[in-house]
């Protein structure tokens, strides 16, 4: 066990399991029906897709990471380098292949996601404003992913990806400062990413006649997120933007409950929040960052 923790601390399991809660947001945007669609191969999909990019992450960061995370996996000799990219490729075509597996449309959009990691993790990480941006498009391709269960509704409500795309590329801005500190301009930007997208759930919420059920959701939502920023807005040092940053991401799930809710599927939000201690439990023994 303890040779595999190292290959499991690559693929952060605490965040994989937010990428389940992606794809079961997407489902209940379109309003699916888990008595015709069983999402088992889109979660293998997203677990591949997700695991196989933050692997590749460490995978081109090894030079960087040998100076500045020196305690990672791959700059401490734990996992040498051809192996972790052996893994973070094969977890890649995992993705693509359970993806293509269930539809050729989901197929495609798994492409594209992975894609996506391998031009963020190589090429656009280091980049202000392109860093951001795809970041924020992995995480809005895997809630289309979710929503490809149903091809005929997709095109009516794709366009919510936008919202998990402010979201990431918020917590992306902040996170390019984790490891020196940053500045309070940057965290005042993400707050007001933030707010766009609460108040956009709030907004849908209303307009689907579910604006009471959500609310909650919402408001918890609003305090796991805020209450970290508030404190590195207060002192913008690595350590605080990095709790600032562990909070957005394992927050995902409670942002994605908050979808499902406020379209009515309350039932599925319960079970999608019930996946928030797990993650938290995985985020203490495995980094999120």
């Amino acid at each position: 066990m303890s040779s595999l923790k190292p290959y499991l601390q690559l693929t952060r399991p605490a965040n994989v399991v937010t990428a389940f809660t992606d794809i079961f947001a997407g489902m209940a945007i379109v309003q699916f029906a888990f008595s015709d669609y069983n999402p088992a191969l889109l979660l293998v999909s997203t677990l591949g897709l997700y695991a196989g990019g933050v692997v590749m992450n460490d995978v081109f960061d090894a030079k960087l990471d040998a100076i500045e995370r020196p305690e990672r996996p791959i700059p401490s000799g734990k996992v040498p380098l051809k192996s972790a990219a052996m893994l973070g490729i094969s977890l890649l075509f995992l993705g693509i292949l359970a993806a293509a597996m269930f539809s050729a449309l989901s197929g495609m959009i798994a492409i594209i996601v992975a894609m996506l990691a391998v031009l963020y993790n190589r090429f656009a990480k280091h980049s202000r404003i392109f860093g951001p941006l795809t970041m924020g498009m992995c995480r809005g391709g895997n809630l289309i992913l979710g929503m490809s269960v149903l091809p005929e509704s997709l095109q009516q409500w794709s366009w919510i990806a936008l919202f998990p795309i402010m979201y990431i590329g918020a917590i992306t801005l902040i996170s390019q400062d984790e490891v020196h500190g940053g500045k309070k301009t940057t965290l005042y930007i993400a707050a007001l990413l933030y707010l766009v997208v609460l108040f956009s759930q709030v907004k849908l919420a209303n307009e689907h006649g579910n604006l009471l059920y959500t609310l909650p959701f919402v408001l918890l939502h609003a305090w796991l997120i805020f209450r970290p920023l508030w404190n590195a807005m207060q002192n913008p040092i690595g350590p605080l933007i990095g709790k600032a940053v562990k909070a957005g991401v394992i927050s995902l799930i409670v942002m994605n409950a908050s979808w499902c809710v406020a379209f009515g599927l309350w039932p599925l939000a319960l079970l999608v929040l019930a996946l928030l201690p797990l993650s938290m439990l995985l985020a203490k023994v495995f980094a999120v960052t």
